[in-house]
């Protein structure tokens, strides 16, 4: 597996990792046994990195990972922000969860929240280092309103506790863990980051980082993961995008990709999977397969050859930015 350099650390992660959500069952019904497994196949496929959160099942990801890659050598990430505390939600489905662990959420962006999220997660995985430390879905995306606040938390107190824990040798790197491009924006005002995981704007669907972000972090030393590489699955044949069902113009924007794509002769998940690669500020693309057949598939794509006439085709088409990088021989 290829690997590349996470920001300006000596870190370098694989360019295919494996997104954990799916590992809590959030949005599908798998049980521990088939977590464990598709987290053996990947690392039997040569994929050595790892992404995790607190949020994936209230604890469950964490748990199934933490069990399958102690002992072994390993990249992980994993976040911050989020503090599970006892007690289960009402209905876990209105967190677009099935069977969590009976905890729910506290939101604590500050210097102490971020300390005791650290610890806890350690504890929940059962290993002795995280490598890549988030702060998870701080935003106006997440949060509305509410997110002056949790931001202001992050720059007052819960940023020193990332850099210190940086300093200390207890974490390999920081940065973000979002869904919007303005967050990733504003947290570069305020620390020195070393990546970002950007979660679905960075796609064959969208570039909006490109203007502005991408830049700016080029200019800060800061690499990107890339989440959400299907956006939710519209990418892939399935109709959810943002995390929810596809509006009309998201759909047919997909279909136009699809057609070019159905005339090359070319997997739509394959040109969405190898697309942000293209671009060599893109660190690693982390897809979330919800069980093992679909990473085997995730794995077929990634080595699926491209002609470069298929990108050229789409931005004569308009269908990606004029200015993404892609492909040209």
């Amino acid at each position: 597996m290829e690997k590349r350099q996470v920001g300006q650390t000596g870190l370098a992660i694989d360019t295919l990792g494996l997104g954990g959500a799916p590992l809590g069952g959030n949005f599908v019904d798998l049980d521990y046994a088939q977590a464990a497994d598709l987290i053996r196949t990947a690392k039997e496929a040569g994929i050595n990195y790892f992404d995790t959160a607190p949020w994936y099942g209230f604890g469950r990801s964490e748990r199934v990972m933490g069990d399958m890659l102690r002992g072994s050598e390993y990249v992980l990430s994993d976040k911050v922000g989020r503090l599970l505390h006892p007690g289960a939600v009402t209905n876990p489905m209105d967190f677009g969860m099935i069977d969590p662990l009976p905890f729910h959420v506290v939101y604590d962006y500050g210097y102490d929240g971020i300390m005791r999220a650290y610890e806890d997660n350690l504890q929940r995985l059962g290993l002795d280092k995280i490598d890549i430390l988030f702060a998870h879905d701080i935003g106006v995306f997440q949060h509305g309103e509410e997110n002056a606040r949790h931001f202001r938390d992050l720059e007052k107190g819960g940023y020193r506790a990332m850099d210190e824990l940086r300093k200390a040798g207890q974490v390999k790197a920081i940065g973000l863990g979002v869904n919007e491009n303005e967050v990733c924006m504003d947290a570069l005002k305020i620390g020195n980051w070393d990546v970002f995981l950007l979660a679905g704007r960075y796609t064959l669907l969208e570039q909006t980082p490109l203007d502005t972000l991408f830049p700016a972090c080029l200019a800060a030393g800061t690499s990107i993961i890339c989440g959400g590489p299907f956006n939710s699955g519209i990418l892939a044949g399935r109709d959810m995008w943002n995390y929810a069902r596809a509006p009309a113009e998201i759909i047919q924007k997909a279909r136009a990709l699809g057609a070019v794509a159905d005339a090359f002769a070319v997997p739509l998940p394959a040109a969405a999977l190898q697309f942000p690669l293209m671009n060599d500020i893109v660190s690693s693309v982390i897809p979330g397969p919800r069980d093992k057949g679909e990473l085997e598939q995730i794995i077929d794509w990634f080595e699926t050859p491209i002609p470069t006439e298929f990108w050229a085709t789409l931005k004569s088409e308009g269908l990606i930015d004029q200015a993404a990088p892609v492909a040209s021989r």
